[in-house]
């Protein structure tokens, strides 16, 4: 705003009041020029972290089927982890596991080892948050190392599943683009909102945002809110161990809402350590019953869902699957084998046979080859939960299971039969009373 008069070399040279009056005018025009920079660098760095317009969905049908159906989700998304057919009991415990989803309610069932009981927990609780049928899943383990697996697997799931990412680009296009770095999720942008995404070892938060370009659709309307946002905008999966921090776990959105978990999934939630001390049982046990199943908080109904194994009589899975005693986990107990071979007699040989042939190196092949050619009799009387479970070198389920019982019998019936032998009460290393009543040499103490 100042003029400056007009000089000639020759003039003397500038007074104090004009050399402030440059000094001022180059000041302004710098941070004129800093300005302008971080505008441009602001721009630049926006538009880096915008992750731009969000796909359509690639199969409409696929996904609506899905989210009404978790068998459909569970097949449609997972063919790799489910590629064998399913049995009764798999049916059955999908089933529960929807209802529980859907309507609340508690459901505790025990299945045979390898069976994908925790993939199916995995799998339902991705089904929930992605259809928008629960905002807050807690994962919890026996150990906050085991619910961090299940944490795991499901991030691995949402980064890489083909078919998840075509049908549900809302969630897994913001979560490719961080490229497994968790640093990016606080700056990311989608239409020049921050989507909230988190993404560390302990949590996930999904995608906050409005699917540019799908409220136009008809057909895609169901897959939003009716505030516009996608079904599974904000929502949380968390991890804790049963022992762990557990007590007043929730989370607050940008909105101011606080949120407390809607589905409690529990898988396995003992250890063979804790499995065998009646005390841990007890903790665990009280643990479940107060702090867990609190966790919705007043007024709102939990859903819960807990596979487990018993390893144990008397254990606390095997108390939670007592209808007597916790009839509202609506227990269900499944087998590997519902009926034993009514042929004692060559089975007994058989296991001559398999024993014979590891301790030679065989690996069990001549007792294969017996088994082949007294299949009939051999099968008579048996019932297998899963027919299609077992190994390249077998040649049925049955006999499969009887591999497994042979090698081990008292592993057998606690991992696959959920129904644990009697423990012995003594061992032969034990001492006795009158033992240890011998080595009193009544002394007087000191001497």
């Amino acid at each position: 705003d100042h003029s400056f008069p007009t000089r000639r070399s020759s003039d003397l040279p500038l007074n104090l009041t004009d050399c402030i009056v440059v000094s001022m005018a180059s000041v302004s025009a710098y941070d004129r020029h800093k300005e302008t920079n971080r505008r441009s660098m602001a721009t630049v760095s926006r538009r880096g972290r915008n992750i731009g317009d969000i796909p359509a969905v690639a199969v409409p049908e696929r996904r609506r089927e899905a989210a009404a159906s978790f068998r459909v989700f569970c097949e449609a998304y997972f063919p790799e982890t489910f590629n064998l057919e399913w049995s009764e009991d798999h049916l059955k415990a999908i089933g529960k596991n929807e209802e529980s989803v859907l309507h609340g309610g508690l459901f505790g069932y025990a299945m045979p080892r390898g069976s994908g009981k925790t993939s199916l927990c995995e799998c339902g609780g991705l089904w929930a948050e992605l259809n928008g049928h629960r905002d807050f899943t807690a994962l919890i383990g026996a150990d906050e190392g085991k619910a961090g697996d299940m944490l795991d697997s499901v991030k691995v799931e949402l980064e890489s599943n083909d078919a998840l990412a075509a049908d549900y680009p809302e969630v897994c296009t913001p979560i490719s683009c961080l490229e497994g770095i968790a640093n990016r999720c606080s700056g990311q942008l989608h239409d020049d909102k921050r989507t909230r995404i988190e993404w560390t070892a302990k949590v996930i938060i999904l995608p906050t945002l409005k699917p540019v370009g799908w409220l136009d659709d008809k057909e895609l309307r169901e897959f939003v809110r009716p505030d516009g946002y996608s079904l599974s905008s904000g929502a949380i999966i968390k991890v804790a161990g049963i022992t762990g921090g557990i007590r007043g776990m929730k989370h607050k959105r940008a909105d101011g809402k606080s949120v407390r978990p809607s589905l409690v999934i529990l898988d396995d939630p003992q250890t063979d350590a804790s499995a065998r001390s009646p005390s841990q049982c007890e903790t665990r046990e009280l643990i479940l019953s107060g702090a867990i199943l609190g966790l919705a908080g007043p007024k709102k109904k939990i859903a819960g869902i807990m596979p487990c194994t018993v390893v144990r009589t008397g254990d606390m899975a095997d108390r939670i699957l007592d209808r007597t005693k916790y009839p509202q986990w609506n227990g269900v107990r499944t087998k590997m084998v519902y009926a034993f071979p009514a042929n004692t007699k060559l089975w007994d040989e058989y296991a001559r046979l398999r024993k014979a042939g590891q301790q030679a190196g065989d690996e069990g092949r001549e007792a294969t080859e017996f088994y082949r050619n007294h299949r009939k009799s051999m099968d008579e009387g048996a019932v297998v939960a899963w027919p299609v479970r077992f190994n390249h070198d077998e040649l049925s389920a049955i006999q499969h299971a009887m591999n497994l019982k042979i090698d081990n019998e008292r592993a057998f019936f606690a991992e696959y039969q959920n129904e644990p032998l009697p423990e012995e009460d003594s061992r032969a290393d034990d001492l006795t009373p009158d033992q240890i009543a011998a080595k009193l040499n009544r002394m007087p103490r000191g001497l």
